[in-house]
């Protein structure tokens, strides 16, 4: 069960990632986790990108793809993956099949979680967190007790600028900009398998059963 899973801000990619995960039992593998790996064990590759992040510059994609190649090189792999995160550009596709064919495995799907721009914003925009502690609510799934006081401890909850519509308006700009060669890519493949989002996440998460185990 090799995947890849795309989607904008608020499709809910890592509760779908997570999901998928269990039932499977394959490895969720996000790209900002990797890193955050290679950064905590002071490895080779982890060294190096933090020499750009270090100057305040993009880890160049020959690093990601070394990188992304060596995780999916880790033997929980060996059954499948969920890659989340990568790749992000066609270019990263093209070396995503090369180490992939390398390594004689496969894609299976690249799953799409569509969700329209009204219900990206609804989702992102109700999301609050606590000025005290730091702890993030959602006043639509994961609502506080009382209305504006953190459960933990009591502190004001408030919305956060990056939270705000014109920020995840622009948020969607560029994935849309970024992802539809991406997208393109992978229907030209023949992989990409649309999921509606919009939906209750136990009813994405069917849908995306009923795909895998078609």
């Amino acid at each position: 069960m090799k995947l890849i899973l795309l989607g904008p801000p608020g499709a809910g990619k890592g509760t779908q990632a997570e999901r998928i995960s269990a039932r499977y039992s394959i490895p969720h593998i996000s790209t900002g986790d990797i890193f955050r790996e290679n950064l905590k064990e002071g490895t080779e590759l982890g060294l190096k990108a933090r020499e750009y992040m270090d100057r305040g510059e993009l880890v160049p994609d020959g690093l990601v793809i070394d990188i992304v190649r060596d995780r999916l090189e880790k033997p929980d792999c060996r059954d499948g993956f969920i890659l989340d995160g990568f790749p992000r550009t066609v270019a990263q596709a093209d070396a995503l099949k090369d180490i992939l064919a390398a390594m004689g495995i496969p894609l299976d799907h690249v799953l799409n979680i569509k969700v329209p721009r009204d219900v990206v914003v609804k989702r992102l925009t109700a999301r609050r967190t606590c000025r005290s502690c730091g702890s993030i609510y959602h006043l639509i799934y994961d609502p506080p007790e009382e209305e504006g006081v953190c459960d933990d401890c009591g502190g004001e909850l408030y919305r956060r600028d990056d939270d705000s519509e014109e920020t995840v308006l622009a948020r969607m700009d560029e994935y849309e900009e970024k992802t539809q060669p991406l997208i393109d890519y992978y229907r030209d493949e023949g992989l990409l398998r649309d999921i509606n989002g919009s939906v209750e996440p136990g009813e994405v998460f069917e849908a995306i059963r009923t795909i895998i185990e078609a």
